[in-house]
């Protein structure tokens, strides 16, 4: 039996978690449709979720079709947790991109629609809500074709659109097809049955229905089922897996989601410095204990203490991609409600850190957490009162600038040398680059292994605070000079670190050697771009437009929109969205849409705004060293 991996993806409210209950349903898993709107459904199980209505965590359900098992992941539609959906790409045979009748293409959709195309992730999309009043056919295919990709192909037609009789019926357009298909042209052409429809990351069958009343969905599921790749992968290989999601069972004990690419992981069997102490997969809507899973399951196993969302476990046959999505642009003080929670509210968040790395905790007097909107907000802030009983307020909410590397530069601090005071020899130079990443530019023989990695796990967590106090999301740096002193005691005696290299002398001035290559090479600080759509009545945009200008918006396009409407289309700086937000209703006489998502950074003119470090700070070397040398006992 095969074996499919299927993400379910879509703007909010698109009916993406409603469209998972009917293939739930459908597949004979659960008896009876939940509702979005009841709080009943199979894979919204948070409390939150149920009463807010919105998915925030990915979930994952099984059910057969035919001879193969889907492994469904139900995926947050609300930009906020667009965190949840970067951790499930990596883990996808297939997806299914859902998109409203109505609404038709929205921010979240193109953002969705572009990062699965750049994964070459093979791609069904569902046109939901034909049942809906408003519900358009040709003009939803127009914005699909305009907006997400020209290379569609649908697949059926609907009657009684936009009315709770619609009904759906296959329809699968040749002429389309063939543009995008030289075996179905070669066919049209010589007047033969065309072949059977191949389905890849260019080309994109389009479906019609409706999640609620099931009109189309089978036609969807004949899709799913012939027309998507199953997973696949060497059974006899060494044991591959990555981790897409971490969460606590009942007793808090760590629990991590992975997909098996290679090979079998067994219980008891050991991975880095764990254990695996058991392991159950999903099936019929529940969860089925296993000894062992092979290629292509997807499971959640307990015992992997070590675990980080993202990590590959073993060795991966398959390349892991690089973050899919913009990080989060904003960020927010949390506060203690009382004073003798502080201790606490710290515990929590690091626990909730490790279920999303992407909050990037950082604690100076108070803690900071990183956010992609004021919903995610108001979340954190249910999840802290409700799971660890904890009352909080946030400061007001600021925008997360970046910093960028104009150049090169290099730096070296060497053992036994002032002004260097650790014993080790730390050589860097760093430059641009896409991403993080950290070379070797000496023998790896040259010192321990556990050294090496002192320093490199330094240079992540000081290029997330870089010269203005800023993230620096791309950077190369390579190590380019090493050395330490050996284990030594004096005579008769034990083991003397103050004669002896350690990790903490390597962690000591590692940042200080970054921080003066970076200086060398030069930063500018940026800040987060947004592009925005705004839909809004023709005799409103003679007023939009001066305010757009004032919050620093650039219009670049303005096309009609219906009838008596415009979409204004253009970039404005992410410090500026919520205002625009709030504004527009006013402005619009309350018909005015707006969607933005993050496009680029560009840089800040004028003075950089800096920002407030928490822990020793390396570009002030005195304190620095005080504070370093105090915690290691030098």
């Amino acid at each position: 039996m095969s074996i499919l991996n299927l993400g379910i993806l879509a703007h909010v409210d698109a009916g993406k978690t409603s469209l998972t209950e009917r293939l739930l349903h459908t597949a004979g898993v659960i008896d009876h449709l939940g509702s979005v709107d009841d709080g009943s459904t199979q894979t919204d199980t948070l409390e939150l979720e149920r009463r807010r209505g919105i998915t925030i965590r990915s979930a994952v359900a099984s059910f057969p079709l035919g001879d193969r098992t889907v492994n469904l992941i139900d995926t947050p539609g609300h930009p906020d947790f667009i965190a949840e959906v970067e951790r499930v790409l990596d883990v996808l045979d297939g997806a299914v991109l859902v998109i409203s009748a109505v609404e038709g293409v929205q921010a979240q959709t193109r953002v969705l629609a572009r990062t699965l195309h750049r994964l070459r992730i093979p791609t069904l999309i569902l046109v939901n809500k034909v049942d809906r009043t408003g519900a358009r056919f040709t003009g939803v295919l127009d914005e699909i074709a305009t907006r997400v990709s020209p290379s569609i192909v649908p697949m059926s037609h609907v009657g009684n659109l936009g009315t709770r009789d619609a009904t759906v019926h296959t329809e699968i357009d040749l002429l389309r097809l063939a543009d995008h298909d030289d075996d179905v042209l070669a066919a049209l052409v010589e007047e033969r049955p065309p072949p059977p429809l191949r389905v890849h990351d260019r080309v994109h069958p389009v479906y019609f229905g409706s999640a609620i009343t099931g009109a189309g969905i089978e036609h969807l599921i004949d899709g799913i089922t012939h027309l998507l790749p199953p997973a696949s992968g060497q059974t006899a290989a060494p044991a591959s897996a990555t981790v897409f999601k971490i969460d606590r069972g009942a007793a808090g004990e760590k629990q991590a989601y992975l997909r098996v690419f290679d090979g079998t992981l067994r219980v008891r069997d050991t991975v880095g410095d764990d254990r695996i102490t058991g392991m159950e997969t999903f099936a019929g809507g529940a969860t089925q204990t296993r000894d062992a899973i092979t290629v292509g399951e997807i499971a959640r196993v307990r015992g992997l203490t070590s675990a980080r969302i993202g990590h590959a476990l073993g060795v991966r046959s398959k390349k892991a991609h690089p973050a899919h999505f913009a990080p989060p642009s904003l960020e927010t003080a949390v506060l203690a409600a009382r004073h003798t929670d502080r201790g606490a509210l710290h515990a929590a968040l690091a626990e909730l850190a490790e279920q999303d790395p992407l909050i990037n905790l950082r604690q100076d007097d108070e803690v900071y957490v990183s956010l992609y909107g004021e919903v995610q907000k108001e979340v954190l802030q249910a999840t802290l009162a409700e799971q660890y009983g904890l009352a909080v307020t946030f400061r007001e909410t600021t925008t997360l600038y970046a910093e960028r590397l104009t150049g090169t530069g290099e730096a070296v601090a060497f053992n036994k040398i002032d002004p260097n005071p650790f014993l080790a020899t730390v050589g860097l130079r760093v430059a641009p680059g896409a991403g993080i990443t950290f070379g070797l530019g000496v023998e790896l023989g040259s010192m321990p292994a556990a050294f090496f990695t002192a320093v490199e796990q330094s240079v992540r967590e000081t290029l997330q605070q870089g010269v203005h106090g800023w993230p620096i999301p791309g950077c190369a740096v390579t190590m380019t000079h090493s050395g330490y002193s050996p284990r030594q005691s004096h005579s008769h005696a034990v083991f003397d670190k103050s004669m002896s290299s350690t990790g903490a002398d390597f962690r000591g001035v590692t940042p200080l050697v970054l921080m003066e290559a970076l200086r060398h090479a030069g930063t500018v600080v940026m800040e987060p771009i947004h592009t925005f759509r705004a839909e809004v009545p023709d005799a409103a945009v003679i007023g939009l437009l001066p305010v757009l200008a004032r919050l620093g918006a650039i219009p670049l396009s303005t096309t009609p929109w219906g009838r008596d409407a415009v979409e204004i289309a253009g970039e404005i700086p992410a410090a500026r969205v919520h205002e625009l937000q709030r504004r527009l209703p006013g402005l619009t006489r309350g018909e005015g849409v707006l969607e933005s998502a993050f496009a680029k950074y560009a840089d800040v003119s004028g003075r950089p705004p800096r920002r407030r470090r928490s822990g020793p700070d390396p570009t002030d070397r005195k304190e620095y060293l005080l504070h370093v040398l105090r915690r290691v006992g030098r």
